[in-house]
Parts: structure tokens; sequence; C-alpha cells
């Protein structure tokens, strides 16, 4: 019996809550919040001064006090006008580092400056700034009246100040998180930190044998009625509810990435009565491109585009194809000693009520090796890193899945055969080196 089964405690699947992932995928929440929290801070300020620097022009101190309005005043109007600019200037880096991420690596990996957190609070905390310092201008007092009683927006230049001197230390964190981005090591890093999330879900919900889906699919098949596009990722709790009331088993057909149109079909429904087909459209995230919330598949997809770029007659970088592969062979090792293939998601009594399907173990060496192993059949440093790839998880590996890794290892011989001609150098190729040629 697996630890699903049994009473331990399991970690929380990330897919049962999709609505943060899809905050995250969002620029303009953050950047939304921070505006109205200025503005609402502005407004508090503005309660404050006028509670605590209210005084008349005859009390003890004012000409200091309205000495320090003037100060104030001319140190917002600055800050205020200087921090549009500034914000152009972080706009300006984030476009050259998109630009130049797309160019060096792959176009599916700019979904991470887009996902990170300092990006966000950066652009964020200069918009608040500049709409904080705006409205702070609008309470200003201009009287020149020595007898008018006037308000010292002290509490609201000292708020000012902060927020400016907390955008530029963000700043700073924000360059220096960008440069390390624009590093490949680095984002190879991050995509396969994100891929290994996913993959712990993998190991926690896929079944240990066939006997645990419940009801095959002899029912009604329910067909997609949502825009076309990509499937991102489902709401697992929406569509487990949905079966749960209908007393039925739903089996989705098309896998996290798969495209799909109308008419489509989504869902096989195993037992109960079937669902309306809108339920479950409105469960489904459909988008342009894929993220790797539900997707383990998208993780080699990208590693596989890196390595793939790297060895294009346009960059020839195989040291950059050598660390793709470091983490490609990292995350089957991990992968090899589970059984993949579908996802059981369970209501709270423990049945079974949707079963996901996901890539099997071939599938997924095909797609981490097939395309590396064709593009670089040339690369001496590319082969021997293969090489010693497949040699260790052959060692790793279960028995009854080493055949695609036993396929894999012939058809990496056999294209260093076509590609280098000179007995020597073709072992010289085949040579299981983890470093490729040192």
């Amino acid at each position: 019996m697996s630890e699903q089964h049994s009473g331990r405690r399991r970690p929380r699947y990330r897919a049962l809550s999709p609505l943060r992932e899809h905050l995250r995928e969002s620029f303009w929440v953050a950047p939304l919040v921070a505006c109205l929290g200025a503005v609402l801070l502005a407004g508090l300020t503005d309660l404050i001064d006028q509670e605590l620097f209210f005084e008349a022009a005859a009390t003890s101190g004012t000409e200091n006090l309205q000495s320090f309005a003037s100060a104030a005043k001319s140190v917002v109007s600055t800050v205020s006008a200087a921090m549009l600019t500034f914000i152009g200037v972080v706009f300006s880096i984030s476009l050259v580092a998109l630009q130049m991420g797309a160019s060096q690596m792959s176009p599916r990996v700019l979904r991470l400056y887009v996902r990170s957190r300092l990006t966000k609070a950066t652009f964020s905390t200069c918009l608040a700034t500049f709409v904080f310092t705006l409205l702070v201008q609008l309470g200003y007092d201009d009287t020149t009246d020595p007898t008018r009683a006037v308000s010292v927006p002290v509490v609201s230049t000292i708020v000012a100040v902060a927020l400016v001197m907390l955008s530029l230390a963000l700043f700073v964190l924000y360059v220096q998180a960008t440069m390390r981005l624009l590093r490949v090591p680095h984002m190879i890093d991050r995509v396969t930190r994100e891929s290994l999330q996913v993959l712990t879900a993998y190991r926690w919900l896929a079944p240990d044998s066939a006997t645990d889906a419940g009801p095959q699919p002899h029912g009604p098949t329910l067909l997609h009625e949502g825009r076309a596009g990509v499937l991102r990722d489902v709401n697992i709790r929406r569509l487990v509810r949905v079966a749960r009331r209908h007393g039925a088993v739903l089996h989705m057909v098309p896998r996290i990435g798969d495209f799909i149109a109308p008419g489509t079909p989504t869902v096989l429904v195993a037992g109960g009565s079937p669902p309306r087909p809108g339920w479950i459209t409105t469960a489904l995230n459909v988008g342009v491109d894929r993220t790797m919330h539900q997707d383990l598949s998208f993780g080699f997809r990208q590693l596989v585009d890196i390595a793939i770029r790297a060895l294009s007659p346009a960059v020839n970088d195989p040291t950059t194809a050598v660390q793709a592969v470091d983490r490609i062979h990292q995350l089957l090792a991990v992968l090899a000693p589970y059984q993949v293939g579908e996802l059981r998601h369970r209501d709270r009594d423990g049945a079974v009520r949707l079963v996901q399907p996901v890539p099997g173990w071939e599938a997924t060496v095909d797609l981490a090796f097939t395309e590396i192993r064709i593009c670089g059949a040339g690369q001496p440093q590319v082969t021997r890193r293969l090489a010693a790839a497949l040699d260790d998880l052959l060692r790793i590996t279960p028995e009854p899945r080493l055949a695609p890794l036993v396929t894999q290892r012939r058809l990496l011989e056999r294209a260093v055969t076509a590609a280098v001609p000179d007995e020597q150098d073709r072992a010289f190729a085949l040579t299981p080196d983890r470093q490729g040629i040192g």
C-alpha cells in the first residue's frame, strides 16, 4: 500500500489551488494593489498631519514649521518628477532582459521574468511612490497668510522619503537578480527547481498499480465548449466536486499542455450520471502558452529547447547543452523509481473521482534525449555527457523500465557513427564523461 492510501499525512498538492499560480502569471495585479495602497496611505498620512501638525500662525515655532513645509514640498515635487523617469529605466531593463533571454535561451523561459516576485515588487513600489507623492502634493497648502492656520506635511514627507529609499534598495536587488537570470546556469536551475516541485505531486498522486483506477470509462464523452488554446491547467477541486456530486469518475482525455479546440473530447465519464459539459469547461484553464503549474513535461521541454538552441550553428555553445543535460539527468534520476502515466485525485472519502493522464516513462525519456541526440551527434562534449547520463540511469532504473534507456543508448551510438567517420574519434565521443570534455 502506498503512503497516499495509508493514514499518513501527505503534503498539499499545489494544483488543488490554481488561483495562486494564476496570480503569479499576471503582471498587473501587484502594481494595481500597490497603487491602491498608495492612495490609502496618502489619505492616512494627510489625516495624521492634520491632527498632529495643524498650527496657528501665532503659535511659537510656526516659522520653523512653515520653513519645513516649503522644503518638504520641494523634496516631494522632485521625487514625483523623477520617479516616473525611474520607472521608465526599470521597465527598459526588463525589456532588454526579456529580449536577451529569448535570443540566448528560449522564448519559453520568459515566463520566469513575469513570475519574478522581485520584478513585480520593484515595479509596484516605484509606481506606488509616484502615486503617493503626486497625491501628497495635492494636499499642500500654498497660502502665504501668516495669520492662517496651516498643516505641515511632516509624516507625508517622511513616508515619501522612506518609499524612495525602499525603491532604490529594490532597484539594486532587481538589477542583481536580472543579471543572474541572464546567466544560463541560473535560468536552468530555476526551471529545474520548478520541475522538481511538480514532480513531487507526481510522486504522491501516481498509483502503485492499475487496480486503483475505479470504474473504467465506458460512459459518455463530454466535448469542449470553450475557446481554443493550450490546456494550461485544470481546477482539480472543482472537477472532484462535480464527479462526487454525480457519483462518477471523470477520466481526462487531453493532457496538460495539449492544444484543444471546440468539440475536442475532454472527459470520459465512468459510472453515475454525466455532468453538463459547461461545468467541465469552466474548470479548464485554456491559454496561448504552457505553464509549469501542473505540467512536468514543460520543464523538460524548456531544458531541451535551451540545449538544442545552444547546439544550433548560430550559437554553437555545447557547454550550455551539457549544463542542460545535467539537469535533465537529475530530473530523470528522481523520476525513475516512480510509476507515472496517470494521476488519481480523490474526494474526502478517499474515492477516486478524477483520473488525469500524464506522459509515461518512455515518452518522458524520448522527450529528454531525442532532439539533443540528433542535434549534438557531432559534438563529442555532448555525446560523452549523454552517454554518462544514460549509463547512470541504466544503473538506477528498475528492470521493467530499462527498455527506453537501452533504445536511446543504441540510437546515440548509431548517431555518433553516422556523424563521426574516424574510428578513434567515435570511441572518444562515446566515452561516458559527466563533464563532457573536462
